[in-house]
């Protein structure tokens, strides 16, 4: 029964992040990406405190798996941003 409601949970935060992305206007793409970062930023926090719990082999390698990749995530987005916030800057 609690996969039942878990696979709903996920199904309609899928469903409703979709269609928040989708009528997104171009001019706030950049302040969204940014607002992405910082919920990677939160993600990485949460990596650590798990691989510091639990089972301890398991929860290491997951761990450090859910941390590389959340970091990843997060200094590509910063690249992203700063590069988006560049076409806007005046040149000269």
């Amino acid at each position: 029964m609690e996969a039942v409601y878990l696979s709903f949970i996920l199904m309609l935060s899928i469903f409703l992040g979709f269609e928040l992305i989708a009528k997104v206007p171009a001019t706030l793409h950049t302040p969204l990406m940014s607002g992405s970062n910082a919920i990677s930023g939160i993600t990485v926090v949460g990596a650590l405190t798990a691989a510091h719990s639990g089972s301890p082999e398991l929860a290491l390698w997951l761990g450090t798996a859910a941390v590389a990749l959340a970091s990843i995530n997060v200094v590509g987005g910063y690249m992203v941003t700063d590069r988006m916030l560049a076409m806007f800057k005046k040149k000269g």
